[in-house]
């Protein structure tokens, strides 16, 4: 299978790609950056799609950049970073002669509307409530193709919690604070911490950019990219804590989220959503890491 990857050189797209290649895949990445086995966005737009049987598309600016702050120019390239990309591709697919099988966009939980009781499926009913959910209603609308294309390619959403992996993501900067003995909840530590490991983001990806075994629906087929396992930042925090041997003693109150990360961007880790991940797990998915000791033992020892 010939795979193309919008953004295939960030996070999670170095684990697909290394998962994609092991199991035989040949795989090209859209960068911003040439190079071999690479081609740039505005290749992709000039000459439009290479022959491929699956693409994807994780391009995005990183939300958590701790380099960044939040005003209107950083969240503006949060928008264009993710709906641009998710167009270019979604065009190049609907203009080729031979679009791919399979046309996968990794989104976010964000659409859900944080709350302690509420559990979301896939089936779950949203309107956007806030500029993470509105980001992600745009960004979903902008992959969709149109239906004569939708016919003959299926379409995929898949939902993604925090990803947790040793090589980037949230853990990267949460390890040495945690090391040093730093760590403590967040907020009230009572929110949902909607959550999976690297690894089987990357197998769910995989597993829909398989060939559909029958004809495509001409609306994506949606899947929540989290960890079977439902728990709270609090049950996260003193799990890391144990694995790592340190104390986590030090919560940061919800206002100094707030302070130091801009409100709206603060409330990804401050509230959060139950998220069940009914159609993953109907499919067939096994999960590597279901629960958080085993994710965190991975990443912590490995």
């Amino acid at each position: 299978m010939r795979v193309l990857i919008g953004g295939g050189s960030g996070f999670v797209g170095r684990e697909l790609t290394r998962l994609l290649r092991d199991k035989g895949h040949e795989v090209t990445v859209i960068s911003r950056q040439p190079g071999p086995g690479k081609i740039t966005w505005g290749e992709l737009e000039s000459r439009g799609l290479p022959p491929c049987d699956g693409a994807v598309n994780l391009a995005g600016e990183n939300l958590m950049n701790p380099l960044r702050w939040w005003n209107e120019s950083y969240k503006k390239d949060l928008f264009s970073s993710r709906i641009d990309t998710t167009k270019a591709l979604s065009q190049a697919i609907a203009a080729s002669q031979s679009p791919p099988h399979s046309w996968v966009l990794v989104s976010g939980v964000a659409c859900y509307k944080p709350s302690l009781t509420a559990e979301y499926t896939e089936d779950s009913e949203w309107t956007p409530f806030d500029f993470l959910s509105q980001l992600v209603k745009e960004w979903e609308e902008a992959a969709l193709l149109p239906e004569n294309v939708a016919n003959n390619t299926k379409q995929v959403v898949i939902r993604s919690g925090v990803v947790l992996g040793r090589d980037g993501g949230a853990m990267k900067q949460m390890l040495l604070p945690f090391w040093l003995g730093l760590g403590g909840t967040l907020g009230s530590g009572t929110q949902p911490f909607p959550w999976i490991h690297v690894s089987d983001l990357a197998g769910i990806i995989a597993g829909s950019l398989e060939p559909p075994a029958d004809p495509p629906s001409t609306s994506p087929q949606v899947y929540n990219g989290v960890a079977p396992a439902l728990n709270t930042n609090y049950e996260f925090t003193k799990e890391l804590g144990r694995i790592l041997r340190r104390p986590t003693i030090f919560p940061v109150p919800g206002f100094v989220m707030s302070a130091l990360m801009g409100s709206e961007r603060a409330t990804v880790l401050t509230e959060g959503q139950k998220v069940v991940p009914n159609r993953t797990l109907e499919s067939g998915f096994q999960y590597k890491y279901p629960d958080l000791t085993s994710a965190l033992k991975q990443i912590v020892e490995n």
